[in-house]
């Protein structure tokens, strides 16, 4: 899967699954329905809305096997269209929107947004039976920002985002709506546009996103900048790693795309919701049908929990970068740098899942694929962001450990990384598959 084209298209985590979908789909991994029945090395896929989930079961189970998960995450910080969000004010439609997770809010001025999501709606015919369409819009909006000369103190105080009355979007004049229209549902009436003929929308689920195409850049094409890095950089390099891995004997390996990690995981398609679980246990059953003397019993509370204690989980997450002009931000020892290789994230309060073990395990994996290894701390004067690891480890008593690409300008509209730190998470990823 080209990573332009993903960073591309994946404007949004519905758009990212259908990503993900299609490109397993062309390298035959089968859609799998929970507690639906398994077959010994094979690829398989299940999605639950903007999650996902691809794994490939192992050979034959046996004592000793156990399962090698990679987590990243779908969703990253934005502006979400609120339910009512038609406004008017100086001859211009605006739009309201909602900030979802933490954007670094000025990034999101004076760019050209692009629109997209789901919706869901039924057939005039049916009226009652719901239907879901993805879409992506092909106009540009845009909120800008007050003139310098209006603001005359903002280069020396800075600039001040009140997100409830500064992100209301520009999307149209007002003199292209007619006096008759109801002003008040004239976005609704242009998503209705997306639908078949005679559909009726019923609700939808649209944010905004930095409709820039991913570039290269730096003097020797050595970076990449992009909108939406934190995490479509994680997620196609594990997709990338798992795609091009073969089924172990003995070993299950999963691929996890969680959504909502930005809001906390705390959803039905979150790290904190069952999903993964439910998936884990019939990928399980596989090994109970492969020993069919097990007892009843024993079919029902074995093997999961053990054969978790005994695995491993690398939550994929990208990392703070040493910011040239900012060193005074890290720590002195454990500032990593952009393209010299991958990210260890540690810290002593448990924001991250890495504990001594997991770590080990890690840098033991790093000698043996030949990939340079960074260690991260935050100051101990400066808050720790997390992951979807703690939670995944918490919930399921896996071992599991953070990592991450060193990147700049996280949670910003357009962000940037290293080229090189991408193809060695790759190849990590890869040696944990094979």
């Amino acid at each position: 899967m080209e990573f332009f084209e993903f960073l591309n298209t994946a404007v949004t985590p519905y758009h990212t699954v259908d990503a993900l979908k299609s490109y397993f789909r062309e390298n035959s991994f089968a859609n799998f329905d929970c507690g639906s029945a398994l077959e010994p090395g094979k690829a398989y896929f299940v999605c639950r809305g903007a999650s996902i989930i691809a794994f490939r079961t192992p050979k034959a189970w046996s004592e000793a096997s156990k399962f090698r998960i990679a987590l990243a995450h779908t969703d990253f910080p934005t502006l979400k269209i609120s339910p009512n969000p038609d406004g008017m004010n100086a001859g211009v439609c605006t739009l309201h929107t909602e900030v979802y997770g933490s954007p670094l809010y000025t990034s999101w001025l004076d760019r050209d947004l692009g629109y997209a999501g789901m919706l869901a709606y039924v057939d005039a015919a049916d009226g009652q039976t719901l239907k879901t369409k993805l879409f992506r819009g092909e106009k540009l909006f845009r909120i800008p920002q007050l003139a310098v000369h209006l603001n005359r103190g903002v280069n020396q105080d800075g600039l001040k985002v009140n997100p409830q009355i500064d992100f209301n979007a520009l999307w149209a004049g007002a003199s292209n709506c007619s006096a008759s229209e109801n002003r008040k549902n004239l976005f609704v009436k242009a998503l209705e546009k997306e639908l078949p003929a005679e559909a009726r929308l019923i609700d939808f689920d649209v944010q905004l996103f930095d409709a820039q195409p991913a570039n290269r850049g730096g003097f020797n094409d050595e970076w990449i900048y992009s909108g939406r890095l934190d995490n479509l950089s994680s997620c196609h390099a594990i997709a990338e790693a798992i795609v091009g891995a073969k089924s172990a004997e003995n070993d299950c390996l999963v691929a996890c795309f969680f959504n909502n990690e930005e809001v906390g995981s705390t959803t039905r398609e979150g790290a904190a919701g069952n999903f993964l679980k439910s998936v884990l246990d019939s990928i399980a059953s596989l090994q109970n049908d492969c020993h069919p003397g097990v007892r009843e019993h024993d079919r029902a509370q074995a093997p999961l929990s053990s054969t978790l204690a005994e695995s491993i989980a690398l939550s994929i997450d990208m990392a703070h970068a040493e910011h040239p002009n900012h060193t005074e931000k890290y720590e002195p020892n454990h500032a990593p740098l952009l393209g010299k290789g991958i990210v260890l994230k540690t810290n002593a309060q448990k924001r991250y899942a890495s504990d001594l073990m997991s770590s080990a395990q890690l840098r033991l994996l790093c000698e043996k694929a030949g990939i340079p290894l960074q260690v991260f701390i935050t100051r101990n004067d400066m808050p720790c962001g997390s992951t979807v690891g703690p939670t995944v480890s918490a919930n399921l008593g896996i071992p599991t450990v953070d990592i991450g690409e060193p990147m700049l300008s996280m949670h910003s509209i357009r962000e940037m990384m290293a080229a090189s730190d991408h193809a060695d998470m790759i190849k990590l990823v890869e040696a944990l598959f094979c």
